[in-house]
């Protein structure tokens, strides 16, 4: 199992929101490229980068800092928010996006989804509200459950799941491990979990299921309730 530090993007800086509320965020750093360098040094390979912005716009909006994170480390970089169109994973995957992230797009055309699998490295997004779809940057909850949603994917390509439970989002509440397990299972893909990851406690518990593929952890990190460097050798070995 790998752990993914996050960093959410809201106006050029690096945020965090609690339960995705746009007005709830909380500026952690102006210069996100130097944290994801921290990241790096501390051992991660991965950095789950989001375009806060771009979610609810459903259009890039943070790309100058992106660019600044890609040319300052050597993670790689999977990235979600606002890529609604085939033109929008193009220009991420040269400016060099290693794999995007599709979430609101893939409840709307799912099959316009599988489609760029077949194209580009592709991780799907499902973000659930008391188990059901949230899209547009969660500000809506559709009438699709999740699980239902992870079903669509099934050998469909997907490189990875990463299934977040909102109202655990930002709140250090302890992850959802149910939840993931009924994603990983409906979709058969490598499945990350993501929102209310704590601490290390959290990190083993998914570990110890051998059915998670990764995990995200933002606030844990930026709150210093978890030791990044000690997480990465824990889920390593």
């Amino acid at each position: 199992m790998y752990i993914l530090p996050a960093i959410d993007l809201k106006d050029g800086q690096a945020v965090r929101l609690s339960k995705g509320l746009m007005d709830s965020a909380k500026i952690y750093s102006n210069e996100p490229w130097v944290l994801a360098k921290k990241f790096e040094e501390l051992g991660s390979n991965w950095l789950h980068l989001v375009d806060l912005n771009g979610a609810f716009a459903g259009e890039p909006k943070n790309t100058e800092q992106i660019k600044k994170i890609r040319e300052n480390c050597n993670l790689n970089l999977e990235l979600g928010g606002g890529i609604r169109d085939e033109d929008t994973i193009k220009r991420y995957v040269d400016l060099g996006i290693d794999r995007v992230i599709l979430g609101s797009i893939a409840l709307k055309n799912p099959d316009f989804v599988k489609e760029m699998c077949q194209k580009y490295r592709v991780a799907v997004g499902i973000d659930a509200i008391d188990g059901f779809v949230a899209v547009e940057g969660w500000a809506q909850k559709s009438t699709i459950r999740a699980d239902k949603l992870a079903k669509e994917f099934a050998d469909a390509g997907v490189e990875a799941i990463i299934c977040t439970d909102v109202a655990k989002d930002g709140m250090l509440s302890g992850v959802n491990v149910d939840f993931t397990l009924e994603i990983a299972r409906a979709s058969k893909a490598d499945t990350i979990a993501s929102g209310g990851v704590k601490n290390l406690e959290d990190i083993l518990k998914l570990k110890e299921t051998k059915e998670v593929s990764g995990v995200i952890v933002g606030k844990a990190y930026y709150e210093g309730t978890i030791d990044l460097k000690e997480a990465f050798k824990v889920t390593s070995n």
